[in-house]
């Protein structure tokens, strides 16, 4: 009997344990529009549009109450995550942008309950969703999408994926609503 009662108290412990678990909570971005203005500059700060978009993406997420933010070591990417790293008083964590996978897996296992901004970029955005176990929301990101914010729901190897838009609409998602308009 008493063994009985020990093993239906460890499985009680057992499935408090993974009812207890708590979610990751990671929005991620891609950079806000950077000056164009010098074609040979591979590493530009923000044009005027961008610094607006890196405000509005500090406002939408200020209440968040957010943890950490990481950022690729180009100006685009930390100029787009520091108003809000600024405002909360954190400091910007820098991680390689052909490393999705190795970022997503520490994460996911360092970072449970925790909530994160990852600034990305075009190319590194959707794969970033895919290293969590999320499926790819849109099927590409232009060179003109700027205006995606996507939030994750992360637990265990599930990630729920909720999309939405920030600041002004950036110029393919308007120009997407006038081709849907005249069909």
């Amino acid at each position: 009997m008493k063994k009985l009662l020990l093993l239906f108290v460890l499985s009680l412990g057992l499935q408090h344990t993974l009812y207890a678990q708590k979610a990751l909570k990671v929005w991620i971005v891609r950079h806000a529009e950077k000056d164009a203005s010098d074609p040979q500059d591979k590493d530009p700060d923000l044009s005027p549009d961008g610094a607006k978009r890196a405000e509005a993406l500090m406002k939408k997420l200020k209440g968040q109450k957010i943890d950490s933010i990481f950022v690729t070591d180009y100006k685009r990417t930390k100029l787009t995550g520091f108003p809000l790293a600024d405002r909360i008083g954190i400091s910007l964590k820098t991680y390689e942008p052909g490393a999705a996978k190795q970022l997503a897996a520490s994460l996911k296992a360092n970072a449970a309950g925790k909530k994160i901004l990852i600034v990305g970029h075009s190319n590194t955005v959707l794969e970033l969703i895919e290293a969590f176990g999320g499926k790819r929301p849109v099927a590409k990101l232009s060179d003109d999408d700027y205006d995606y914010i996507f939030e994750l729901t992360i637990k265990g190897d599930k990630a729920d994926v909720k999309t939405d838009h920030y600041g002004e609409e950036s110029r393919s998602v308007a120009g997407a609503d006038q081709k849907e308009m005249k069909m």
